[in-house]
């Protein structure tokens, strides 16, 4: 052992040699997950308790982990949306093709905000959208009514991921046969990429340089952004006009 430095010594952990005390209780607990596959520790140590061990939670949670017995979270299975539109989706005139999304942020406080935004993908607009705690399909749905009242139109397309606001029977319902619904594939956020791009637009210029301490205040703060996005910020793939400047003068009908 001469010339060896003392921190390439270790000692063997108790747990893994004869002497270990609580050899017996990892034994129980090991016979006990196999017996009770998804059960956690707590009703463990209420059993041991119950067949006499003398330990208390800490102790078999401490050793429960160690035997890595913890149970793992069952995912649940995300629901498919069925899509009503052509595969081959093309934008090429106003209120063709509308795209939804969300995102997520928190106030101040800790508590989450839901952001909804709904882009034309021909002029690029931001049409509308919802700021909330919590936003449902009927929500969504009634959103969506009032913006195609504003236009006057409904779109022919409707562009959205599978999450359950989206891929709801209410939105079937509400779709029915006047706007074709285009659920993109699970994982593949790139395939709704105008209105990615536009939400990473509002990560970048609005959300990561505020701070909301009320859902009020986050209302009127993004509220002014979308305006000023549609009205002031000069968008390259328009020909440096703004979206609503050139939706104005959209001769592609």
């Amino acid at each position: 052992m001469a010339g060896q430095h003392r921190a390439t010594q270790r000692h063997k952990p108790t747990s893994t040699t004869p002497a270990d005390p609580d050899a017996a209780l990892r034994g129980w607990l090991r016979n006990y997950a196999k017996d009770h596959p998804r059960r956690r520790f707590r009703p463990a140590y209420h059993d041991a308790r119950a067949d006499g061990w003398i330990v208390n939670h800490k102790k078999v949670q401490r050793l429960w982990r160690q035997e890595g017995l913890r149970v793992p979270q069952r995912r649940r299975r995300k629901r498919r949306g069925g899509s009503t539109a052509s595969l081959e989706v093309v934008a090429d005139a106003p209120d063709r093709v509308w795209a939804v999304d969300f995102q997520f942020d928190v106030t101040t406080d800790g508590r989450p905000i839901k952001i909804l935004s709904i882009i034309d993908e021909h002029t690029r607009e931001c049409l509308g959208g919802i700021v909330g705690r919590s936003i449902t399909g009927h929500h969504l749905i009634a959103e969506l009514d009032r913006v195609a009242a504003d236009r006057g139109t409904c779109p022919m397309v409707l562009r959205c991921d599978n999450g359950p606001e989206m891929a709801c029977s209410a939105m079937a319902d509400w779709a029915d046969d006047k706007v074709g619904l285009y659920f993109i594939p699970p994982g593949e956020p790139w395939r709704n990429g105008y209105v990615e791009s536009f939400n990473s637009r509002l990560r970048d210029e609005c959300l990561n340089i505020n701070g909301f301490w009320s859902l009020a205040q986050a209302r009127v703060i993004i509220a002014d952004w979308k305006h000023d996005y549609n009205h002031h910020r000069r968008h390259s793939a328009l020909g440096y006009l703004p979206p609503a400047r050139y939706a104005a003068g959209c001769s592609h009908r």
